[in-house]
């Protein structure tokens, strides 16, 4: 039986923008579709479908505190969830001391290239800045 390797990547990017600005670009359709993937849509029973080079990954929105976090778990094709699932989270941040805004991303998945990782999220980080003008 072979189990996949899953790596934890976890980063804070500084951004300037109010966690209520921020919020909807994180938790819903039209704000991820802006910077997240390709395209974003929600079906009927809640199923985010995220698009990306013409192909489908299915997540459940499973945790989210309005203006703070969001959490999806990726599905797979069927859209059932597996053992282990890889997930996103979004944790909007600040520091008391230096009033900074903060977006933690935690990015489980079966990817195994930090550096690439790495390399992508500064990439979709870079886009929501604009985005928010952070």
């Amino acid at each position: 039986m072979t189990r996949e390797t899953k790596l934890k990547f976890v980063r804070e990017y500084p951004i300037n923008a109010s966690a209520k600005l921020l919020y909807p670009y994180l938790s819903t359709p039209g704000g991820l579709a802006q910077w997240f993937c390709d395209d974003a849509r929600v079906d009927e029973s809640n199923i985010f479908n995220f698009i990306w080079d013409g192909r489908n990954h299915y997540a459940e929105m499973t945790g989210h505190r309005t203006n703070r976090s969001v959490r999806f778990l990726f599905l797979n094709e069927n859209k059932k969830h597996t053992p282990d699932g890889p997930y996103i989270d979004f944790i909007i941040e600040s520091s008391e001391l230096t009033q900074e805004q903060f977006l933690k991303v935690v990015d489980y998945s079966n990817e195994d290239d930090e550096e690439e990782l790495e390399e992508l999220w500064d990439n979709l980080l870079q886009n929501l800045r604009e985005l928010v003008g952070g």
